[in-house]
């Protein structure tokens, strides 16, 4: 694989005028490759906001309609309905030079280019803009971003929920209102040009299955081998390569398609092969088995430990992740961590993973204000503005020392910004003034339950003491997710046994104009590497096979990876999540990244960190999902990396072609 980036420019990114085609569908299921549209809604608006059009109509899938209990579209109601293709070219006509416009856009993009794919027709959408995306960058005081919520929060009515019409309407009301809240905050829209990084063809592979069994090692000479191993195979075989692999997939065998330090075993005729997975088998040790001896091996494997019984790797205290620990031994090139946090460690005790169901784990405790001495921005956000790449960082570290959240762009829940030198020309700070927020001079952040320090030239007298929303506000507030400090954990409150949605890493940045940043993850096994190459999803592969891993484009300054944690198999024990910088910039360059975890689609967070760690470094190692027994755990890792995304790969065990 590549890891070349398509240009994700965006002309116009601040423009409010647009012509928009506002969508919702309603579908059997959420796999867009597999599943059907059973209604679908147009609603068109010109750039002055009024409405010019309007279609709606059910549509016959051919399949059954899924979910009843959720859309109300009964097999019976269908009967009769058109087809998708007998409607695409007036759907195609009503987006034809517009913005698409959807709440949890890729969801619904994703489904109209698979439908208008089925119809052998090209999907006419160029751009789309995710109001959901665009919500969480105004950041209005609502409970959650979900469409319902975002109505009542801004005086939307909605009368049937999930129908496509209604849906669309409603969209159309909160579509105009935070357009009104953006302009006010100034803010880029995050537009995403289609399709991003893939064509309607995009489907992954169809799943492979994982091996069962845990890694017991190295083979070891004239002795036999056992049940998760990990096998690759190079060079010229008398029997085919598809049954060598079926062969040992059905023993209880891992067949990789690469060789790394974990690789029980190559084999190969051709031991003087100069192939990269001999060559690497060479360089890093790996035993080489010729394919006579193979097969003879593969008549008598020993039995092996499934990874639901066994043994786990429990985190080391205070560690910034264990993954940190493999890449900076291979790459050699980690930054140190900061003083206050400690350098990985490695594993020190395990603990079995129960096969049956766990009691809920609680959710994590908010803060009390009322046990907040010392801490006296509890509760407040504040947005840094100006200052060098290093003195940005220290004032965010000190923000979240005080109990507060660091900011990293303008929204409605920054309640204070702080200006260092040379903020004065952040174009962020006109703002100020017309939002009420106070502007604090760079020593504020020594005693900031003092009164407030010297106000910059755009402080308003009467702006409303800091941390004080307005009563509107502050009736509509929801608590805030934990924040947690780089290296920060947090268990994940266990699921409810009728529900369990993927959780959303979301990484978030500063919008850029000479720098493309690119979000990915890796499923690791417990040796920390890939059971297979596709378990890296990046911008050329947005989806794992088995589906439970995907990369959402949410704009040029967010992106969001979704993992469904209840579906990943027992040998999957963590999903870690970096950035890397496509270019010769720098995260210095950057500025901080914020990382949120969010219990599902337009839920509310339940923790953020802004990551300040990198300065000269190119790939930016964020956060991970890890389990520890019986509980999966969000971390905040923040380590970076001054080698690019290809060599973090590697390091995973990716087979990256250069």
């Amino acid at each position: 694989m590549t890891l070349s980036s398509p240009s994700r420019d965006v002309p116009g990114l601040r423009d409010y005028a647009f012509d928009w085609a506002l969508v919702d569908v309603e579908t059997s299921g959420l796999i867009a490759r597999r599943d059907r549209v059973l209604s679908v809604a147009v609603v068109t608006i010109g750039p002055d906001g009024e409405q010019t059009g309007e279609f709606s109509t059910l549509l016959n899938p051919g399949c059954d309609p899924g979910p009843v209990d959720v859309h109300g579209l009964t097999a019976e109601r269908l009967l009769g309905a058109p087809t998708f293709e007998q409607v695409a070219g007036r759907i195609g006509a009503l987006l034809q030079d517009r913005v698409l416009v959807a709440h949890n856009a890729q969801f619904d993009y994703d489904f109209l280019a698979h439908e208008f794919a089925r119809a052998r027709l090209y999907l006419p959408v160029s751009q789309r803009l995710c109001t959901l995306a665009l919500n969480r960058q105004v950041d209005p005081p609502a409970a959650d971003m979900k469409l319902g919520t975002l109505a009542a929060h801004y005086g939307v009515p909605q009368t049937r929920a999930h129908d496509a019409l209604d849906d669309t309407r409603v969209l159309a009301g909160i579509l105009r209102a935070t357009l009104r809240e953006a302009a006010r905050l100034d803010l880029p829209l995050p537009l995403v040009a289609c399709p991003p990084r893939q064509n309607v063809q995009f489907a992954p592979q169809p799943p492979k299955t994982p091996c069962a069994y845990r890694n017991p090692g190295r083979a070891e000479a004239g002795g036999p081998l056992v049940q998760g191993m990990k096998i690759a195979i190079t060079g010229e075989t008398a029997t085919s390569r598809a049954e060598l692999v079926a062969r040992s997939v059905a023993v209880g065998l891992n067949v990789m398609s690469s060789v790394s330090r974990h690789t029980s075993a190559l084999v190969t005729n051709e031991a003087g092969s100069a192939s990269a997975k001999a060559q690497r088998a060479a360089a890093e040790g790996v035993p080489v088995i010729d394919e006579h001896t193979f097969l003879r091996l593969l008549d008598d494997v020993r039995a092996g430990t499934p990874h639901r019984g066994g043994a786990e790797r429990a985190e080391a205290s205070g560690a910034v992740g264990s993954a940190s620990g493999v890449a900076a031994a291979v790459l050699g090139t980690a930054v140190a961590a900061p003083a206050s946090t400690a350098a990985p460690a490695p594993p020190t005790s395990v603990a079995a993973v129960p096969t049956t169901p766990v009691a809920a784990v609680p959710a994590p405790r908010r803060p009390d204000p009322a046990a907040t001495t010392g801490r006296p921005l509890t509760g407040r956000r504040v947005l840094i503005l100006g200052g060098t790449h290093s003195a940005a960082a220290a004032a965010r570290t000190r923000v979240v020392e005080l109990g507060g959240s660091a900011a990293i762009n303008l929204s409605r829940t920054v309640t204070d910004a702080v200006l260092l030198p040379g903020g004065e020309t952040d174009r962020r700070l006109r703002r100020m003034p017309e939002l009420g927020l106070p502007v604090h001079g760079e020593h504020w952040l020594n005693a900031p339950g003092a009164a407030p320090g010297a106000a910059s030239p755009a402080a308003d007298s009467s702006s409303p003491a800091a941390g004080s929303p307005s009563p509107e506000a502050e009736a509509d507030r929801t608590p805030s997710p934990l924040v947690l400090p780089r290296g920060g954990v947090v268990d994940l409150p266990a699921p409810r046994q009728d529900a369990a949605p993927p959780w959303h890493i979301t990484a978030a940045w500063a919008p850029q104009e000479a720098a493309e940043i690119d979000v990915v993850a890796f499923v690791l096994d417990e040796d920390e590497q890939v059971v297979f190459d596709e378990d890296f999803v990046f911008y050329g592969a947005p989806e794992n096979p088995a589906g439970t891993v995907r990369l959402l484009t949410d704009g040029p300054a967010e992106q969001t990876i979704a993992v469904d944690l209840a579906s990943l198999p027992p040998g999957s024990r963590k999903v870690a999540v970096a950035a890397a910088i496509d270019g010769e910039a720098t995260f210095g360059d950057i500025g901080a990244v914020q990382v949120t975890a969010v219990p599902g689609t337009g839920a509310a967070p339940l923790a953020r960190a802004t990551l300040d760690a990198a300065t000269t470094e190119r790939t930016l190692l964020l956060a991970e999902f890890y389990r520890r027994g019986p509980v999966w755990r969000f971390r905040a890792v923040g380590q970076g990396y001054d080698d690019g995304l290809a060599n973090l790969a590697r390091g995973y065990g990716v087979e990256i072609a250069d």
